[in-house]
């Protein structure tokens, strides 16, 4: 293999540029935090670590007089692949119950990928890598709107001891859809107050008003909170 020429390596960095761009942009319009320049100057930084590790190979694979040196090409490459760990980790947002981030997250590491790909000359490579990205950001997504999911939400009840109230509650939850993974119950003396948990599970998100008033409504029911 020969060395790549100046205007080789300055088309690798503007390839790069441009498919991390494309990707950013997607990411840009739906509001995420890491965007066009984001995405861009990652693309732009992997290319530019790829090109120079070919280089390094190409400089020293014959060793340096008097000095046993070994050269992996591969090494500042998968640095580089380790480095945009804290990138991946910035966009990653958790609020209670909700995470938000990994799509954009999953991108960031794809388009350093995408950045090193280019920087090592497959070019064709990168730009499948890249199209096949936007089709299942944009594609893939409005199918998943049409997909039924399975949700998750905890409900906590506080009641007075009345006898029978968990079954009673049972009833309301199973008369709305709603499934029972798991249950349980706690007692407060101090307050003379039972607290019961459930964590349920439903297929489509359902008005929870309704089911809240009328577990609300029966008698000792202090409080009903939905996590």
């Amino acid at each position: 293999m020969q060395m790549i020429t100046d205007l080789e390596i300055i088309f690798r960095l503007v390839l790069a540029s441009l498919l991390g761009g494309c990707v950013g942009l997607e990411r840009e319009v739906h509001g995420r935090p890491a965007g066009v320049r984001t995405y861009l100057l990652l693309s732009l930084g992997s290319a530019l670590i790829m090109i120079i590790s070919e280089y390094l190979f190409h400089k020293y694979r014959g060793g340096v007089p008097g000095i046993s040196l070994q050269v992996d090409p591969g090494r500042i490459a998968a640095q580089a692949i380790t480095g945009i760990g804290f990138l991946g980790a910035g966009v990653i947002i958790r609020n209670k119950d909700t995470i938000r981030g990994l799509t954009t997250a999953a991108c960031v590491w794809v388009v350093c990928a995408v950045g090193l790909t280019i920087g090592s000359g497959f070019y064709l490579y990168g730009c499948v890598v890249t199209g096949i990205t936007m089709v299942s950001l944009l594609g893939i997504k409005k199918m998943e709107k049409r997909l039924k999911r399975d949700w998750y939400q905890e409900m906590a009840v506080a009641s007075q001891d009345v006898p029978g109230q968990m079954e009673r509650i049972q009833d309301i939850i199973d008369r709305y859809g709603f499934q029972v993974i798991n249950s349980g119950l706690s007692k407060d003396l101090e307050k003379k107050e039972i607290t019961f948990t459930f964590l349920l599970r439903q297929r489509s998100v359902q008005p929870r008003s309704q089911a809240w008033q009328e577990v609300f409504a029966l008698e000792g029911i202090r409080r009903v909170d939905w996590k």
